[in-house]
């Protein structure tokens, strides 16, 4: 009993931290298999690590760009399912995965993935078919707290139009005694346990720091992420803010809805304004 409660409480541990991720090198799907029109785009982090992701074009006009940060686990080619529907509704993505994953570079860390989410907004940024007066940072999960901590630290925090995050806990350590309070062998130890979790990267702290639209989205029921998380991220965030508590729904399952895929559409055309008028010029050489 004694070996298997302490190997339990390394599992959990380690799963907080480090173990968090849960790296894919292979490929699920690509663009191509859901016919949408895409393109690769390799960039570097800070620390020279490659990284890979997809570009897809918004159908028609765009009406501005979403940043995507995925989840703990596997990679871009089961995560674009999440945002694949996305330009049909007038909308360029950029997805892209951390170190570690898919085809970049390199393994995850902590501190290496938050310099991988700053690589790819200086990135997104210096596309040119991408307006930088019409950016949005969409994260889910681990991605979602990733979003809020290094935005709050970037030099792009004033220049998105908006952040919105799914299923983000508030803290790390908080996670840790989530888990360990599940069991009832870990119940009582779950305050002097957590302390041995890193707690460096604070979403509930950072997103004070943001001065931006923020949209906060929890499931009611979801089994990984407590709904308290989104909840007491709404409190600490600035106004204008909006929180969907969603019933009935898997973790990071809201863009399986085609309900909250229209909400979500709504709320970026409320965020970004209509798109400017094209230039006369422009307009008179399109003609």
């Amino acid at each position: 009993m004694r070996r298997s409660l302490c190997l339990l409480i390394t599992l959990l541990l380690a799963g907080c931290t480090n173990l968090i991720f849960q790296p894919w090198t292979g490929q699920q799907l690509n663009p191509a298999t859901l016919d949408i029109k895409y393109r690769d785009v390799f960039f570097r982090s800070s620390d020279g690590v490659m990284l890979h992701g997809w570009f897809l074009p918004a159908q028609g006009r765009p009406q501005g760009t979403v940043l995507f940060l995925h989840g703990n686990a596997q990679n871009i080619s089961e995560h674009i399912t999440n945002v694949y529907w996305l330009p049909v509704r007038g909308y360029n993505v950029l997805l892209f995965d951390y170190r570690g994953y898919g085809l970049s570079d390199g393994s995850p860390s902590l501190d290496g993935v938050h310099a991988d989410a700053q690589a790819a907004l200086a990135k997104v940024f210096s596309m040119e078919d991408v307006d930088p007066q019409r950016v949005v940072v969409l994260g889910q999960s681990l991605g979602a707290a990733i979003a809020v901590t290094a935005l709050a630290d970037s030099a792009y925090a004033g220049r998105v139009r908006g952040l919105a995050i799914d299923s983000s806990y508030a803290t790390l350590r908080g996670i840790a005694r989530q888990k360990l309070a599940g069991f009832w062998l870990t119940w009582p130890l779950q305050w002097p346990l957590s302390y041995l979790v890193s707690d460096r990267y604070r979403p509930i702290e950072a997103i004070r720091k943001i001065h931006v639209p923020v949209l906060i989205i929890g499931g009611i029921n979801d089994p990984v992420v407590s709904i308290r998380n989104a909840r007491a991220l709404y409190a600490a965030a600035h106004a204008p803010k909006t929180l969907w508590e969603i019933p009935h729904i898997p973790h990071t399952g809201t863009f399986n809805l085609p309900e909250y895929r229209s909400r979500f559409v709504a709320w970026l055309q409320s965020v970004m304004g209509p798109v400017p008028a094209a230039p006369a010029a422009a307009a008179a050489h399109g003609r």
